[in-house]
Protein backbone atom coordinates (compact mmCIF):
# COMPACT_ATOMS: atom_id res chain seq x y z
CA UNK A 1 0.00 0.00 0.00
CA UNK A 2 1.25 3.48 -0.78
CA UNK A 3 1.84 6.13 1.85
CA UNK A 4 -1.29 7.14 3.70
CA UNK A 5 -3.28 10.12 2.58
CA UNK A 6 -4.31 12.89 4.94
CA UNK A 7 -7.86 11.55 5.22
CA UNK A 8 -6.53 8.17 6.35
CA UNK A 9 -4.27 9.81 8.90
CA UNK A 10 -7.07 11.98 10.33
CA UNK A 11 -9.40 8.99 10.52
CA UNK A 12 -6.78 6.91 12.34
CA UNK A 13 -6.84 4.09 9.80
CA UNK A 14 -4.19 1.42 10.23
CA UNK A 15 -2.63 0.83 6.80
CA UNK A 16 -3.05 -2.95 6.84
CA UNK A 17 -6.49 -2.99 8.44
CA UNK A 18 -9.56 -4.17 6.49
CA UNK A 19 -10.80 -0.57 6.38
CA UNK A 20 -7.44 0.66 5.12
CA UNK A 21 -7.36 -2.00 2.44
CA UNK A 22 -10.94 -1.27 1.41
CA UNK A 23 -10.27 2.46 1.11
CA UNK A 24 -7.08 1.80 -0.83
CA UNK A 25 -9.09 -0.13 -3.42
CA UNK A 26 -11.04 3.05 -4.12
CA UNK A 27 -7.93 4.39 -5.75
CA UNK A 28 -9.52 7.14 -7.86
CA UNK A 29 -11.48 8.65 -4.99
CA UNK A 30 -8.50 8.33 -2.68
CA UNK A 31 -6.10 9.93 -5.16
CA UNK A 32 -8.42 12.78 -6.12
CA UNK A 33 -9.20 13.64 -2.48
CA UNK A 34 -5.50 13.90 -1.68
CA UNK A 35 -4.78 15.87 -4.85
CA UNK A 36 -7.58 18.31 -4.06
CA UNK A 37 -6.08 18.86 -0.61
CA UNK A 38 -2.63 19.51 -2.04
CA UNK A 39 -3.87 21.88 -4.76
CA UNK A 40 -6.18 23.88 -2.50
CA UNK A 41 -4.11 24.05 0.70
CA UNK A 42 -0.53 23.66 -0.55
CA UNK A 43 -0.55 25.15 -4.06
CA UNK A 44 2.78 25.90 -5.69
CA UNK A 45 1.26 29.09 -7.08
CA UNK A 46 -1.46 30.42 -4.74
CA UNK A 47 -2.93 32.80 -7.32
CA UNK A 48 -5.81 35.03 -6.20
CA UNK A 49 -6.07 33.44 -2.73
CA UNK A 50 -2.91 33.50 -0.62
CA UNK A 51 -1.75 30.60 1.53
CA UNK A 52 -2.77 32.35 4.78
CA UNK A 53 -6.21 33.12 3.32
CA UNK A 54 -6.69 29.53 2.16
CA UNK A 55 -5.74 28.14 5.52
CA UNK A 56 -7.85 30.67 7.42
CA UNK A 57 -10.91 29.59 5.44
CA UNK A 58 -10.12 25.91 6.02
CA UNK A 59 -9.64 26.55 9.76
CA UNK A 60 -12.99 28.35 10.01
CA UNK A 61 -14.89 25.58 8.22
CA UNK A 62 -13.33 22.88 10.38
CA UNK A 63 -14.16 24.89 13.51
CA UNK A 64 -17.76 25.33 12.35
CA UNK A 65 -18.20 21.58 12.11
CA UNK A 66 -16.50 20.92 15.44
CA UNK A 67 -14.00 18.58 13.81
CA UNK A 68 -11.21 18.67 16.38
CA UNK A 69 -8.47 16.83 14.47
CA UNK A 70 -9.11 18.72 11.27
CA UNK A 71 -9.35 22.03 13.11
CA UNK A 72 -5.99 21.35 14.76
CA UNK A 73 -4.47 20.48 11.38
CA UNK A 74 -5.55 23.73 9.75
CA UNK A 75 -4.65 25.79 12.81
CA UNK A 76 -1.13 24.34 12.62
CA UNK A 77 -0.86 25.08 8.90
CA UNK A 78 -2.19 28.60 9.41
CA UNK A 79 0.31 29.27 12.19
CA UNK A 80 3.10 28.12 9.89
CA UNK A 81 1.99 30.52 7.16
CA UNK A 82 0.89 33.54 9.23
CA UNK A 83 1.45 33.32 13.00
CA UNK A 84 -0.13 36.68 13.88
CA UNK A 85 -3.23 36.02 11.78
CA UNK A 86 -3.55 32.58 13.34
CA UNK A 87 -3.40 34.04 16.82
CA UNK A 88 -6.16 36.53 16.00
CA UNK A 89 -8.43 33.85 14.54
CA UNK A 90 -7.78 31.17 17.14
CA UNK A 91 -8.62 33.62 19.91
CA UNK A 92 -11.73 35.04 18.25
CA UNK A 93 -13.38 32.32 16.18
CA UNK A 94 -14.33 29.85 18.95
CA UNK A 95 -15.83 32.70 20.97
CA UNK A 96 -17.71 34.32 18.09
CA UNK A 97 -19.07 31.01 16.77
CA UNK A 98 -19.82 29.37 20.10
CA UNK A 99 -23.50 28.94 19.16
CA UNK A 100 -22.92 27.88 15.56
CA UNK A 101 -25.18 25.10 14.38
CA UNK A 102 -27.17 24.61 11.24
CA UNK A 103 -27.71 24.22 8.45
CA UNK A 104 -29.98 27.24 8.38
CA UNK A 105 -31.84 28.87 5.56
CA UNK A 106 -35.01 29.09 3.54
CA UNK A 107 -36.16 27.22 0.47
CA UNK A 108 -38.24 28.87 -2.25
CA UNK A 109 -41.92 28.88 -1.32
CA UNK A 110 -43.27 25.35 -1.68
CA UNK A 111 -43.35 21.94 0.03
CA UNK A 112 -39.79 22.23 1.30
CA UNK A 113 -40.61 25.44 3.15
CA UNK A 114 -41.59 23.26 6.12
CA UNK A 115 -37.88 22.63 6.59
CA UNK A 116 -36.94 26.33 6.73
CA UNK A 117 -34.89 27.22 9.77
CA UNK A 118 -33.87 30.66 10.93
CA UNK A 119 -30.33 31.15 12.12
CA UNK A 120 -27.72 33.85 12.57
CA UNK A 121 -25.88 35.13 9.51
CA UNK A 122 -22.40 35.61 10.90
CA UNK A 123 -19.71 38.05 9.96
CA UNK A 124 -16.51 38.80 11.88
CA UNK A 125 -16.92 41.21 14.77
CA UNK A 126 -15.63 44.75 14.30
CA UNK A 127 -12.44 44.09 16.32
CA UNK A 128 -11.68 40.90 14.39
CA UNK A 129 -12.43 42.53 11.04
CA UNK A 130 -10.13 45.41 11.93
CA UNK A 131 -7.28 43.05 12.77
CA UNK A 132 -7.59 40.77 9.71
CA UNK A 133 -8.77 43.33 7.15
CA UNK A 134 -12.00 43.69 5.17
CA UNK A 135 -11.01 41.30 2.38
CA UNK A 136 -10.43 38.27 4.60
CA UNK A 137 -13.37 39.26 6.80
CA UNK A 138 -15.65 39.07 3.76
CA UNK A 139 -14.15 35.70 2.79
CA UNK A 140 -14.81 34.28 6.26
CA UNK A 141 -18.41 35.50 6.15
CA UNK A 142 -18.77 33.84 2.74
CA UNK A 143 -17.39 30.57 4.12
CA UNK A 144 -19.86 30.69 7.00
CA UNK A 145 -22.70 31.30 4.55
CA UNK A 146 -21.78 28.34 2.35
CA UNK A 147 -21.21 25.99 5.29
CA UNK A 148 -24.25 26.83 7.43
CA UNK A 149 -26.59 28.81 5.14
CA UNK A 150 -26.23 27.09 1.75
CA UNK A 151 -29.89 27.73 0.91
CA UNK A 152 -29.39 31.47 1.41
CA UNK A 153 -26.56 31.96 -1.08
CA UNK A 154 -27.43 34.93 -3.26
CA UNK A 155 -26.20 37.49 -5.75
CA UNK A 156 -26.08 40.04 -2.93
CA UNK A 157 -23.77 37.79 -0.90
CA UNK A 158 -21.43 37.43 -3.86
CA UNK A 159 -21.54 41.17 -4.43
CA UNK A 160 -20.19 41.69 -0.92
CA UNK A 161 -17.14 39.66 -1.87
CA UNK A 162 -16.58 41.78 -4.95
CA UNK A 163 -16.91 44.95 -2.92
CA UNK A 164 -14.22 43.65 -0.54
CA UNK A 165 -11.78 43.11 -3.40
CA UNK A 166 -12.31 39.50 -4.49
CA UNK A 167 -12.38 38.78 -8.22
CA UNK A 168 -14.28 35.90 -9.83
CA UNK A 169 -11.32 33.51 -9.72
CA UNK A 170 -10.81 34.24 -6.04
CA UNK A 171 -14.48 33.61 -5.25
CA UNK A 172 -14.30 30.25 -7.05
CA UNK A 173 -11.23 29.19 -5.06
CA UNK A 174 -12.77 30.29 -1.76
CA UNK A 175 -15.89 28.28 -2.51
CA UNK A 176 -13.84 25.25 -3.56
CA UNK A 177 -11.99 25.30 -0.24
CA UNK A 178 -15.25 25.42 1.73
CA UNK A 179 -16.66 22.54 -0.32
CA UNK A 180 -13.51 20.45 -0.02
CA UNK A 181 -13.05 20.85 3.72
CA UNK A 182 -16.74 20.05 4.26
CA UNK A 183 -16.30 16.90 2.16
CA UNK A 184 -13.04 16.00 3.92
CA UNK A 185 -14.64 16.24 7.36
CA UNK A 186 -17.60 14.07 6.35
CA UNK A 187 -15.35 11.36 4.93
CA UNK A 188 -13.10 11.41 8.00
CA UNK A 189 -16.13 11.22 10.30
CA UNK A 190 -17.52 8.23 8.43
CA UNK A 191 -14.20 6.40 8.34
CA UNK A 192 -13.57 7.08 12.03
CA UNK A 193 -16.94 5.51 12.83
CA UNK A 194 -15.89 2.40 10.92
CA UNK A 195 -12.53 2.34 12.72
CA UNK A 196 -14.27 2.59 16.09
CA UNK A 197 -16.73 -0.13 15.14
CA UNK A 198 -13.90 -2.38 13.99
CA UNK A 199 -12.06 -1.83 17.27
CA UNK A 200 -15.20 -2.65 19.26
Amino acid sequence: MTDQTLIEQLAGIAPDSPIGQSYARRSDARTHAELSYQLLIHPETPGPVSLPERRAIAYLVAALYGASETTTLYETLLRAAAPELAEDLVLAIPRELADAAGPFGHYPAGPLSAEDEDGPVWEPSAPLAASIGPKLAAALAHAHMLALHPRDASIAALAALGAAGWDEDGVVVLSQIVAFVSFQIRVVTGLKALVDAEAA
